[in-house]
């Protein structure tokens, strides 16, 4: 049991629409300091065979990540003619593959260092918050290309490996879905990851911050594994508002996050509970991708999210 708990402490790559890639590596790469580990141009029949899409709906790719990290990274993917964005028109608390957190060294140095680079925020300054578990953390959000949140974020007191650009990487992905118990039950019976912090925040100050409707309150679990900064799952419960369900818009050719990535040396553990919890899994031998080489299975989590799993054997 504890090799296969080893198998999946945290999650390797995001998937992300994007209508110009050019335009997006000029913030991941180029203000962000995330590096390209692999890209592709032109079609790519396999992967569009995956995503039940023809051979020239895939237009470009590229595989980045913060430093030499193999967890927290992003697969961002140009298609021809894409659809319409995730997070086109969306509530704040709408069911949806929500932000990136990016962990930064010194916030208040980096938020002036992206301005003085013309990129804008969401707040003319950023937040100052402490959790009710201690947590004490400043954030600000980036609204970025295709209509991604990109929130930066600073755990005081918390080291991380930064790079030149004062950057950790993708840290906690923010989903939202319509009951955090029983999404983080599932990603802890199937994947084995651990509740790292357990969250309520509630008040008019959280309600003016984030744009909700008052009486609202969130239900946040941070999922993954201690000793893993990066690729952990930040699982978010809108309380006291219904938001529409926009899980059904992400897929392969929209634009933003649009499914979340393991590559592992086995999934057949994994298969095993799926198949005893009834989750209907699809199977794809011998694929190769930018992401990896072998056999793959594809499913949902309860919210609707897709996952995919990539085995070696």
């Amino acid at each position: 049991m504890n090799e296969d708990k080893n198998n999946y402490p945290a999650w390797n790559a995001l998937t992300v629409g994007v209508s110009d890639l050019d335009k997006a590596l000029d913030l991941w790469r180029d203000k962000l300091g995330f590096k390209v580990s692999a890209s592709s141009e032109g079609d790519d029949s396999e992967l569009a065979k995956l995503w039940s899409l023809k051979g020239n709906d895939i237009a470009r790719q590229a595989l980045i990540r913060c430093d030499n990290s193999d967890t927290g990274m992003l697969h961002l993917v140009q298609f021809n003619l894409p659809d319409q964005p995730v997070r086109k028109g969306a509530n704040n608390f709408d069911l949806v593959p929500k932000n990136l957190d990016i962990y930064v060294n010194d916030l208040p140095k980096k938020v002036a260092e992206l301005r003085a680079a013309g990129v804008d925020f969401r707040t003319a300054t950023h937040s100052d918050i402490k959790a009710a578990d201690g947590t004490h953390f400043r954030e600000i959000h980036m609204p970025s290309h295709d209509h991604i949140n990109v929130v930066l974020i600073e755990i005081v007191g918390e080291p991380h490996a930064y790079n030149q650009a004062g950057i950790a990487g993708v840290g906690p992905f923010v989903f939202t879905v319509p009951n955090v118990e029983i999404e983080s039950e599932f990603f802890t019976s199937m994947f084995r990851v651990d509740k790292l912090h357990e969250n309520i925040f509630l008040g008019s100050k959280i309600e003016k911050m984030i744009g909700l409707p008052a009486g609202t309150a969130l239900k946040i679990f941070i999922m993954g594994r201690k000793g893993h900064d990066l690729g952990k799952l930040e699982i978010v419960e809108y309380q006291g508002a219904n938001g529409d369900n926009l899980y059904p818009r992400a897929k392969p050719k929209a634009l933003g996050i649009l499914q979340m990535n393991y590559v592992v040396e086995s999934s057949q553990l994994l298969k095993q509970r799926l198949h005893k919890a009834n989750i209907l899994v699809n199977e794809h031998p011998n694929v190769s991708t930018l992401l990896g080489t072998g056999d793959l299975i594809s499913f949902s989590s309860p919210a609707g999210l897709k996952i995919e799993v990539y085995s070696r054997a």
